[in-house]
């Protein structure tokens, strides 16, 4: 019912830069927050960004200053840039919706399948 397509990975060298892209679709009534989380082998899932409708953001402490979060009105499409890449940036990069869907009402979250970047020191 709600698809999200995560695009940009990739292999980049410490220093470098990747931005990812994230796009909604589906039955979707309104996005409230899109976010990105990423997931390094053996370790937890952490949320890296998350950006509202209104423009607010937040960011992981380790991030700050290097990526940044944007998004158009509706928040359909979302980008994280990520400048200054280091090693430990290496992970699985999920987006992830919270929404109103049409089929399932509020409080909806949606996931993408993932996009791998891998940063070589």
């Amino acid at each position: 019912q709600v698809q999200l397509v995560e695009s940009g990975g990739g292999l980049v060298q410490a220093g470098g830069s990747l931005r990812l892209s994230c796009a909604a679709s589906g039955s979707i009534f309104s996005i409230l927050t899109m976010s990105w989380y990423r997931q390094a082998p053996g370790k937890q899932r952490e949320l890296v960004a998350v950006i509202g409708r209104g423009g607010d953001s937040n960011y992981l402490a380790s991030v700050k200053g290097r990526f940044t979060i944007s998004g158009d009105n509706a928040l359909n499409t979302v980008y994280l840039q990520m400048n200054d890449l280091k090693p430990e940036d290496t992970a699985v990069y999920y987006c992830k919706a919270h929404l109103y869907s049409v089929i399932s009402g509020p409080d909806y979250d949606a996931w993408g399948q993932g996009t791998q970047v891998t940063v070589s020191s």
